[in-house]
């Protein structure tokens, strides 16, 4: 069983989250990159008795070929009925890399072990770096339980660079409010990480990464199918979800288009400076990116580092009472 560190939780309305008014001239000269591979998507499994999950990532999570991402669950909508039982991931460790979370709907409650506890609502994020270790649990907020309800969220598990591995870990609690908003004709794009027509976002990641929440649609009518196009850095790998709706990507070299299905995770090539595709009506979409880091990626359980000596040492620090 895994564990998740950053929760991001995609809202419907959001009064009071900064606006950032768009440019005067919208950006239209960029090279778009080029869809590499779309992954199938995967089969859900249960993580803890709170969370079903898609591994959206599948057999590509923890390797080079979408570093500095590791692993991406997508719990997609599921109703639960009021009850009393604490559900979620009980106390587990972590070690060398972040946690991101980003969840649609629902409340989470979390603890660690370094006195750190938070409830995490809609359009809120969780970003919990790990580093040299840290010890947390995850469970439905008390009023979520009470209530029941719909629960829906992604987690990201973000490698760090070698030498941060072993920092003291760090959370972030980040509110829907302190997010900004980059709107477009038909939606808007939250910036959560990195930076999007000069607005950066407020996570802070010990290397260069891109988060995007886009939200297609408001709150009073659905948009027709719209144009988008985000900012990806040349160099930097680019992986474009669809959590809610449906994707169209144009490689115009070949006159071909790719079409990225709910649920879905395309990875893009590193040439471009621009990611730009179609999107349905009421879609919600998902830009991960980031430089990619050079370095080997050995995982095992809730610990992510460079070598296997490094992984035995996280399993007899966390024994011995050393994290």
């Amino acid at each position: 069983m895994q564990g998740w560190l950053l929760f991001l939780f995609f809202p419907t309305t959001t009064a009071l989250a900064t606006t950032i008014p768009p440019p005067l001239t919208p950006p239209s000269c960029k090279m778009s990159k080029t869809i590499k591979e779309i992954f199938p998507k995967p089969r859900p499994h249960w993580v803890g008795d709170g969370f079903f999950v898609h591994p959206v990532f599948g057999s590509a999570a923890f390797t080079s070929k979408i570093s500095p991402f590791l692993m991406f669950d997508y719990a997609t909508p599921k109703e639960f009925p009021p009850t009393t039982k604490q559900l979620g991931v009980g106390r587990h460790p972590h070690r060398g890399f972040s946690t991101i979370t980003l969840a649609l709907a629902g409340e989470i409650e979390h603890s660690d072990d370094k006195g750190h506890r938070d409830v995490i609502r809609q359009g809120d994020v969780q970003w919990m770096r790990a580093a040299r270790g840290i010890v947390h649990d995850e469970f439905h907020s008390t009023s979520f339980r009470d209530k029941g309800g719909t629960m829906e969220m992604c987690q990201l598990w973000l490698d760090l660079p070698k030498d941060r591995k072993m920092d003291d870990p760090a959370y972030q609690a980040i509110l829907d409010s302190d997010v900004p908003r980059v709107p477009f004709d038909g939606g808007y794009v939250r910036v959560v990480a990195g930076t999007h027509r000069g607005v950066t976002g407020p996570a802070d990641s010990c290397s260069p990464v891109e988060l995007f929440h886009v939200v297609v649609g408001d709150d009073q009518n659905s948009a027709a199918e719209v144009d988008i196009e985000l900012t990806s850095p040349r160099a930097h790998n680019a992986l474009l979800f669809a959590a809610r709706g449906t994707l169209t990507l144009q490689d115009h070299e070949t006159n071909t288009k790719h079409h990225i299905q709910e649920s879905q995770v395309a990875l893009l090539n590193r040439d471009g400076d621009a990611v730009k595709f179609t999107a349905s009506p009421d879609a919600q979409i998902i830009l991960m990116g980031g430089l990619p880091l050079d370095q080997k990626i050995v995982n095992h359980g809730p610990f992510v580092m460079t070598s296997q000596e490094d992984i035995e040492q996280a399993f007899d620090d966390y024994y011995s009472g050393n994290f």
